[in-house]
């Protein structure tokens, strides 16, 4: 089963009340610093609900969006009757090679159960010129956790950073409840990934929590000392 299939509705409801998790405090930074300008024709990989790809199309892209999840996919049809959603296998892409001039891959690459390959299929699908753009969450900050919610809490890393590891944690949050699993990887796997894909990397950045995101939630200014997030933009070749 798709790893989303199963709390497809769950996800749905938490990622479509608007400001209640950290992509409605992001997303500014990655679309005017990551993407580049739209092209002829944008793939989102690991597409959820498709509010990211909406986010796109608003900003003149031409969007195509897949997702394991066929209910997620459905929901995201539902929600852009003019897009073009499709339930695939991010790792298996039904597209030809260099069939787009960007590929948006926010929040997936640590769900999918084999990340290489994905970034692999990004890069095959990608035309010479073209870019992947990623956001996912940041290596450290998966690693480790602060040791409470003032602003100035100890962060520690209990366990091996380095390496491939399982996580699977359920976070509640005004009355929402949903559990987040998938992989953690070391940035040197990312990296590698990319090094394999024939990409290079053309931007990374560490985002620090933005005013909106202290102002809504205080305790989020603890994540401007650590980066939550890393986003990062690779060329091919």
């Amino acid at each position: 089963m798709p790893s989303w299939e199963w709390q497809a509705e769950r996800w749905l409801r938490w990622a479509r009340t608007p400001g209640h998790d950290a992509y409605w405090h992001y997303r500014e930074a990655f679309f005017a610093v990551i993407m580049p300008a739209p092209g002829r024709r944008t793939l989102e990989v690991g597409c959820g609900e498709g509010r990211v790809a909406r986010d796109l199309a608003h900003r003149g892209h031409r969007v195509v969006a897949v997702d394991a999840s066929p209910t997620l996919v459905g929901h995201a049809a539902d929600a852009d009757p003019d897009g073009d959603y499709l339930a695939a296998d991010a790792a298996a892409l039904p597209f030809r090679d260099g069939s787009f001039d960007a590929v948006v891959a926010y929040n997936s690459l640590m769900d999918v159960d084999d990340m290489p390959a994905t970034v692999a299929e990004a890069a095959r699908v990608l035309e010479p010129g073209g870019r992947l753009c990623a956001c996912v969450t940041h290596p450290t900050a998966d690693a480790g956790r602060f040791d409470g919610k003032q602003p100035d809490a100890p962060f520690t890393i209990p366990d091996a950073y380095l390496g491939r590891h399982r996580f699977e944690e359920v976070f509640e949050r005004d009355g929402l409840e949903i559990t987040f699993t998938g992989w953690r990887y070391a940035l040197e796997e990312y990296a590698a990934a990319l090094e394999a894909a024939g990409l290079l990397v053309e931007r990374l950045r560490e985002p620090a929590a933005p005013p909106a995101a202290v102002a809504h939630r205080p305790s989020d200014r603890r994540w401007q000392r650590l980066p939550a997030f890393l986003h990062l933009r690779a060329v091919k070749r």
